[in-house]
């Protein structure tokens, strides 16, 4: 089976599907793709009634595109200890962040591990993390 995005020649196919009745089954079976792919596709893409290729293939391309921005940082930062400036150091976490995310690792992971390798002390609860990063300790986890 064909991994990664379906082709806009295939939401074709499941468009002219759906117009002959065809069951997301047998689609999926046409296009050598998991059911669930199909049946995903469709339901995020207007329905079996609603579904037109070229809609769900530019809204697509837009969540793939769109990129989130990371919450802002507490303007109340403590003073860096070694007289480093705080704004520069969190500038500088954030190209780092940006830097290991290109690599494939996962957004909140890069955080994490860059926030952990920039810290004075090499280790930081959950709790000060999550403090650190403005996101809820569950994110941490």
């Amino acid at each position: 089976m064909p991994g990664g995005r379906l082709t806009q020649q295939e939401r074709q196919q499941i468009a002219l599907g759906l117009a002959d009745d065809l069951a997301y089954a047998e689609i999926a079976r046409r296009l050598e793709r998991p059911t669930s792919t199909i049946t995903r596709e469709v339901m995020r893409n207007g329905g079996p009634t609603g579904y037109r290729a070229e809609v769900a293939h530019r809204a697509t391309e837009h969540r793939a595109h769109r990129r989130k921005k990371a919450a802002p940082r507490d303007p109340q930062t403590p003073p860096q200890p070694y007289g480093r400036d705080a704004e520069e150091v969190r500038e500088y976490e954030e190209v780092f962040t940006t830097v290991m995310i290109a690599s494939g690792m996962p957004t909140m992971m890069s955080r994490v591990a860059a926030c952990l390798i920039l810290t004075d002390t090499g280790s930081l609860t959950a709790a000060e993390l999550a403090q650190r990063l403005q996101v809820s300790p569950a994110a941490i986890s």
